[in-house]
This record gives structure tokens, C-alpha cells and sequence, in this order.
């Protein structure tokens, strides 16, 4: 059988919401999109990082403990057909088997606290921090999943699952997935947007917009399993007793049209001032 690697970002890739955002409504903490963008424009951390420096160095943050980050994952909205997931790819698919893990920015305890009973606590890599023994507090930080630190985990498991680069699949939506899925894409493997991301979009070798969490399996079964009926992707389905009930295929360009005259103009301006 053919082994595949299929990982998977967490933050709105298999969840709707951002573990910041509802750590955040735990707390009763403020301002955490601004503080985000504010780190952002300044590039002091990775995209996707930006919780884990709140926590080690925000005061509003600094009070969270393991306990919270537990109770923050049992707060987070899944997509639809979660489970079925790991268990549809772990059956494997037409003489395909595939290896599921979950590679996300996120806290490894908010991660395995929302996908306790699905996933594995060994197949979820997320950011992992050092607690002192006393006070509870978060001492450091030991990994972050986060822009080139995604690629290290992900070219760890291909190492340790004996697998050529161009079977690894990698399913992402958002700007800190951008160095992973180059990664993947310079040596043959397979990206899917799972979002309108304008970052990613264009990078992602397929991109699939929908709420239910099997969604990625579509462009697989048709690009790598290669089934290229319609009917027969449909048929797939039905033994979970599941339906496809709308599908619309479409490309989307991302582009700017200015005037010609505009430039003109803005030149005239500066030589009339000089």
C-alpha cells in the first residue's frame, strides 16, 4: 500500500475559532486581535506565534495557567464531521493508507483538549511550554509550530514514518502556513487552502471552502487517489451515510486595477512643487 503523510493546521482548519480569541473570552482579556496585528507589523514573532508571546510576556496573559488552556480547548467549535476524519484516513482509501497528524501554533493542551477521543495526544504537535512546579505559571517556551518551526516538525514525522517528501498532504488556511506549504510544494507534495487566504491561495496547489472537516478529502480522492467522476466521489461518501449536497467548483484571481493617469498625475504634482 502507498503511505501518505496528512497533516493538518488546527486554528479555523478544523475548528472555527482562534484558541486566542476564546482564551481570551475565558480571561475577560481585551484588545487580543489589535495586540495580535500590532506584533504582526513590527515581525517580532511568527505569524501564528503570537499567542505564545502573550502568554510568556503580556500581564494580561501572564496569569494563565495549564488549567485554562484545558478548559479554553473544551470551548473551541469544531467543524462538522471532525471525527470521521482520522477514522475515513486511517482505514485508508483504495489501497492508500495515510498517517494523520495535527501541526498548529495553537497550545498543544488547547489542541488536545478540544480533540480529546479523536486524535491521538501523540499526533498533535503544538506549541508546548515549560511550567514552574510552584506557582503554575508558564516559564518558557520549548516549540512553537509556528512559520519555519511547522516545516521541523512536519520533516521530523517524514523522517520518522519513512516517507518520500512528494507523499506528504498538507491542509492549512491562514499566513503561518505559507513556509510549510512552499516546503511541501518545492518537493512534490500536495497543499490545500481551506480558505480565501490571499497569502495562501495562490500557493496551495487546491483550495476548498466549506464548514464540514472531510472537506479536504475531495480534492485528495480526485488528485491523488484519483477518482475523477463526480459520481463516484459522491459514492464515497454514502457509506458514512453522508451527502453531498451543494458543490461549485470556481477559480478566484486576486487582483488591483488602477488608472493610467493616476501615476501621471502624482508625477505632475512633484514637479510642479519642485
Amino acid at each position: 500500500m502507498k503511505h501518505y503523510l496528512f497533516a493538518s493546521d488546527f486554528d479555523q482548519t478544523l475548528s472555527f475559532n482562534d484558541s486566542g480569541i476564546v482564551l481570551s473570552e475565558l480571561l475577560g482579556a481585551s484588545n487580543f486581535e489589535e495586540k495580535v496585528r500590532g506584533l504582526s507589523r513590527i515581525n517580532l514573532v511568527h505569524q501564528g506565534g503570537e499567542l505564545s508571546y502573550l502568554l510568556l510576556h503580556d500581564p494580561e496573559y501572564r496569569r494563565v495557567r495549564r488549567e485554562h488552556l484545558i478548559e479554553a480547548g473544551k470551548r473551541i467549535r469544531l467543524k462538522r464531521n471532525i471525527e470521521l476524519l482520522p477514522e475515513i484516513l486511517g482505514e485508508g482509501i483504495e489501497n492508500t493508507r495515510f498517517s494523520f497528524y495535527v501541526i498548529s501554533a495553537a497550545p498543544e493542551e488547547v489542541i488536545m483538549s478540544a480533540l480529546e477521543g479523536i486524535v491521538p495526544a501523540e499526533n498533535i504537535f503544538g506549541t508546548r511550554f515549560q511550567y514552574n512546579q510552584t506557582t503554575g505559571e508558564i516559564e518558557s517556551i520549548l516549540r512553537v509550530p509556528a512559520g519555519y518551526g511547522k516545516v521541523a516538525v512536519l520533516d521530523d514525522l517524514q523522517s520518522r514514518l519513512q516517507i518520500s517528501p512528494d507523499r506528504i498532504i498538507y491542509v492549512g488556511d491562514g499566513s503561518s502556513d505559507v513556509h510549510v506549504m512552499l516546503h511541501v510544494n518545492r518537493r512534490d507534495g500536495y497543499t490545500i487552502a481551506v480558505s480565501e487566504n490571499q497569502f495562501i491561495t495562490p500557493i496551495a496547489r487546491r483550495s476548498i471552502l466549506s464548514d464540514d472537516a472531510l472537506s479536504p478529502l475531495i480534492p485528495v480522492l480526485e488528485d491523488i487517489i484519483g477518482i475523477d467522476d463526480p459520481a463516484g466521489i459522491r459514492a464515497f461518501f454514502e457509506p458514512h451515510g453522508l451527502q453531498i449536497q451543494e458543490w461549485n467548483k470556481v477559480r478566484t484571481d486576486w487582483l488591483t486595477i488602477a488608472s493610467s493617469a493616476e501615476p501621471d498625475a502624482q508625477e505632475a504634482k512633484g514637479v510642479a512643487n519642485v
